[in-house]
């Protein structure tokens, strides 16, 4: 996919335009804030060429009014710019960063099978940071500057044109590097974004897997590839310092060339009594006041670069295809029964290497569908299609006689319930976790699936109970503590459709013995799919489906399948063995 270049007309057009009204005020205070500053300049010639040299007090009495109103105009502006953009500038990144999270949620399930959630979590925060550059007091400061230049401009020329001719050749020749500065830099940030967010995302690797690294005691190298990436990042930032310091030395050596040229011209013009003495010393301070913001200007405009390679690459994350835009998928059942029917359906996940060939079944409502087949058989594919997280490449499957492809995926799913093999739970409470596909439950309706799940057999030895915090990902709990939790949560949602994969893989055998007649009464009435490879816990499927190399080489109940005494025996009495 080609990488997307924000153009300033775009960012004008989302960002800036709709808050015309704010950015407006906000160039009326800059702009007053710049004219305040003006004052001074201009009463340092009424006082030399005035006050000084002819003894006026009157004049020093409202010079000194004029210089104390300008300096207040001056603070009150400064405090109400800060005010008005900064926090406008944080409540669009704000609002930005939300948009971004809302679209990275509806994106496809493989799309976050070849990302790095702290990848994505670096590209949500940090990505959209620059735009404080573009409605905070960055680019208004950028125009207020241009205007301040001008104005000088304009009275610089009124004292002497020729002094103001020869300023302007080494300012028009810093504009010209700092253009093509500027324009070498964009990439740079852009690449700097893409380099925080890998080494972002492995840290949070290193850190969520610490357990795996002290027990192989790799901490060494994992320290070795942090290090090489934040080297990375260093030698990126270098990159980009080295530009922006050329264009700071040149600033500072042309505008230095300025200068010593304007104290020669000066210095003859007043010896030749061309020029006063107030003219020479108002006409420093106004090339001051023009310089000033053409150098602040190169500054602001490194950050505006930053800020559009940022937006470069959030525009690249929000022009990812949604999995359902709700034109695809127009129909909305009002109820499910939960008839399923797979015909002749194949799928990969890389082209022509199919994990699925021409599957066909029916699940019809309320029954039990077991998977059984070794590792990497397509069992999980299987499911994986069930629930929407994968569409087939070819074959049809239908819910209730409906393409499921052409379903509304967030109506589909409000009837579908997940209990998975890596049982998810988030940092927070075990009521938290059970109440989080059904936030508004009852007590009640939370205690029956406390109860079904037999959470309140663990939970009751808990000093906190229910309200125990548990870490991230669960990890103050035993593997079978977390999933009879996963378990109670999916009780709680009270699917139509019911997906298990692997639900009693961390078990033990007392443990499961609570689970089975619990996960009995969970899928009574409902369309169930079944993966396991303890084949004792799905005997009492309605069908079981032997999967190998991605085909349906079995089908049939648990007593009819030991009686063929082929592929599911074999499985079947192995176990047994063991």
């Amino acid at each position: 996919m080609a990488k997307s270049k924000v153009t300033f007309r775009k960012v004008f057009k989302t960002i800036v335009l709709p808050r015309w009204k704010i950015l407006t005020l906000g160039l009326v205070l800059i702009v007053v804030s710049r004219l305040a500053g003006l004052v001074v300049p201009g009463a340092t010639k009424y006082l030399i060429d005035d006050v000084i040299a002819k003894g006026d007090l009157e004049m020093l009495k409202m010079l000194l009014a004029a210089v104390v109103g300008a300096i207040t105009i001056q603070a009150a502006t400064s405090y109400w710019l800060t005010q008005l953009l900064s926090v406008e500038a944080q409540h669009l990144i704000s609002k930005l960063r939300a948009s971004v999270q809302q679209h990275v949620l509806q994106l496809p399930i493989r799309f976050f099978d070849n990302a790095k959630s702290g990848a994505l979590v670096s590209r949500i925060m940090n990505d959209v940071e620059g735009v404080r550059n573009l409605v905070g007091t960055g680019l208004v400061q950028l125009v207020g500057g241009v205007l301040t230049s001008v104005i000088c401009l304009v009275l610089l020329i009124k004292i002497s044109p020729m002094m103001t001719l020869y300023v302007l050749v080494p300012v028009l020749i810093f504009g010209f590097i700092a253009l093509k500065a500027f324009g070498y830099i964009r990439p740079v940030f852009r690449e700097r974004s893409i380099i925080t967010a890998e080494v972002t995302g492995r840290l949070t690797e290193t850190l969520n897997g610490v357990r795996v690294i002290k027990g192989f005691n790799a901490e060494d190298q994992e320290v070795k590839v942090f290090q090489k990436g934040v080297d990375r990042l260093f030698q990126n930032i270098r990159k980009s310092l080295t530009s922006t310091s050329l264009v700071t030395s040149s600033g500072a050596f042309l505008l230095g060339l300025a200068s010593a040229g304007i104290m020669g011209i000066g210095g003859y013009m007043i010896v030749q009594h061309e020029m006063m003495m107030g003219e020479f010393i108002a006409f420093t301070v106004y090339l001051g006041f023009m310089i000033a913001p053409i150098v602040q200007m190169s500054n602001i405009g490194s950050q505006l670069t930053e800020a559009f390679a940022g937006l470069d690459r959030t525009e690249d994350l929000m022009n990812m295809p949604v999995e359902d835009d709700g034109t695809a998928r127009p129909i909305r059942l009002n109820t499910l029964k939960g008839d399923m029917q797979f015909k002749a359906v194949s799928f990969a996940y890389e082209e022509g290497k199919d994990v699925l060939q021409d599957v066909s079944f029916d699940a019809p409502a309320g029954s039990v569908t077991a998977l059984v087949g070794t590792s990497g058989s397509g069992k999980t594919t299987i499911a994986g299609l069930v629930a929407t997280f994968l569409n087939p490449q070819s074959g049809l499957i239908t819910v209730d006689g409906h393409d499921l492809t052409r379903i509304s995926l967030k109506n589909y799913r409000s009837y579908l319930g997940v209990v998975l093999q890596d049982d998810f739970l988030f940092e927070g409470t075990i009521r938290e976790n059970i109440l989080f596909p059904r936030p508004h439950a009852t007590e009640a309706q939370l205690q029956e699936a406390v109860r079904a799940a037999h959470v309140d057999e663990f939970t009751s030895r808990f000093s906190e109970g229910l309200e125990t915090v548990i870490g991230e990902r669960g990890v103050k709990l035993s593997g079978g503590q977390r999933q009879r939790v996963a378990i109670a949560r999916a009780i709680l949602a009270d699917p139509r459709i019911l997906i298990l994969d692997e639900a009693t893989s961390n078990l033990d055998t007392e443990s499961e013995a609570y689970i089975q007649e619990s996960l009995r009464q969970l899928m009574k009435g409902r369309t169930t799919f079944v993966i396991a490879h303890r084949l004792s816990t799905i005997r009492q499927a309605d069908q079981i489906l032997v999967v190998e190399k991605g085909q349906i080489v079995e089908r049939g109940r648990h007593e009819e399948l030991i009686d063929l005494k082929k592929r599911y025996f074999e499985l079947y009495t192995y176990q047994a063995r063991i």
